[in-house]
């Protein structure tokens, strides 16, 4: 009996046979994701812990480390007026966009669920901005939509209702300009996450809905006290993409207005990125790009977490 419960013995060609196969996997392994390992730890890792060690370095003309300042370059930002100025801009476009993207969204998510027919048709529609350029989109906002021109697509509606053109993307006031900025950020972003918002309203058991019909509510309430409950978690991770991506914000501004409207390191459509980016590659002042983009890097994490903690992010129901 106990011989018949012993494993048969494994020959010596077997084992050597095993041996190889495993040693062949190994080696496929490292030759399929060798690559990608020491790209991502050339150019994103050792990268991102140059550009640190390059903050407390005075890098004027140069990536070379050695001619350490501590932290002169980051209390240098902290007291310019244009980094500050960049920083009270994003937060102003913060404040715009996160709200209008994510009822936008949402709203759009919640008609293409409620319709019976044509759902694919209106997802792929409203999902394709997302696959556009937004260089390409910004160029057609700037020389098409709203090139300031009577010609102008947004000038000729207004013509429709008898308003004069408007010079939409100068200094003005009212500041109009920030019409032309969310309205592109919001054309290229609303429906990625129209999609999340519907992946997250066809998972909702119907059963909940057929309760409510039960009990008499209308489509408001069985809205506020079924839908926006169930999609909780889903609205909390979209509010973070949306503020993170706003934080971020640089094609839009650059390619509508440049390094500003006046020209200047003050103008008042100037974020964070486009001040680095002028800094780092205009002024080649390295050591000041790489303080201000951890300096910007800090900032969105703390802001993250706070709104995670208010919201309750990671929570169960």
């Amino acid at each position: 009996m106990t011989a018949l419960l012993e494993a048969p013995a494994v020959s010596a060609p077997a084992k050597k046979r095993r041996r190889r196969r495993d040693w062949r996997a190994i080696g496929a392994f490292v030759v399929l994701t060798g690559p990608v390992v020491i790209g991502l730890g050339l150019f994103k890792y050792v990268a991102i812990a140059w550009s640190f060690l390059l903050s407390f370095n005075d890098a004027r003309g140069t990536i070379t480390i050695g001619h350490w300042i501590g932290f002169d370059n980051y209390a240098f930002l902290l007291g310019d007026d244009a980094f500050l100025t960049s920083l009270s801009t994003i937060a102003l476009f913060t404040v715009f966009i996160v709200p209008i993207t994510f009822v936008a969204s949402l709203g759009l998510a919640v008609l293409i669920n409620s319709i019976k027919r044509g759902k694919a048709f209106f997802r792929t529609i409203f999902l394709i901005p997302a696959a556009v350029s937004y260089v390409v989109a910004a160029l057609v906002w700037k020389m098409a939509l709203f090139n300031g021109l009577p010609s102008g697509v947004a000038n000729v509606l207004g013509g429709l209702f008898g308003a004069d053109p408007v010079p939409w993307l100068s200094e003005t006031s009212p500041p109009v300009y920030w019409v032309a900025v969310v309205t592109l950020r919001l054309w290229l972003q609303v429906g990625l996450y129209m999609i999340l918002f519907l992946a997250g309203l066809q998972a909702i058991s119907p059963s909940l809905y057929e309760a409510g019909e039960l009990d008499g509510t209308t489509k408001w309430q069985a809205f506020r006290y079924i839908t926006l409950p169930q999609l909780r978690n889903t609205s909390v991770a979209v509010l973070l993409l949306i503020l993170i991506a706003a934080f971020q914000a640089f094609d839009e501004f650059y390619n509508l207005f440049g390094t500003g409207l006046s020209g200047t390191a003050t103008a008042p459509v100037k974020p964070p990125l486009v001040y680095l980016y002028d800094s780092a590659l205009g002024d080649q002042n390295y050591g000041v790009g790489s303080a201000g983009a951890f300096l910007l890097t800090v900032l969105i994490v703390v802001i993250t977490l706070l709104q995670g903690r208010f919201v309750g992010f990671g929570k169960k129901d």
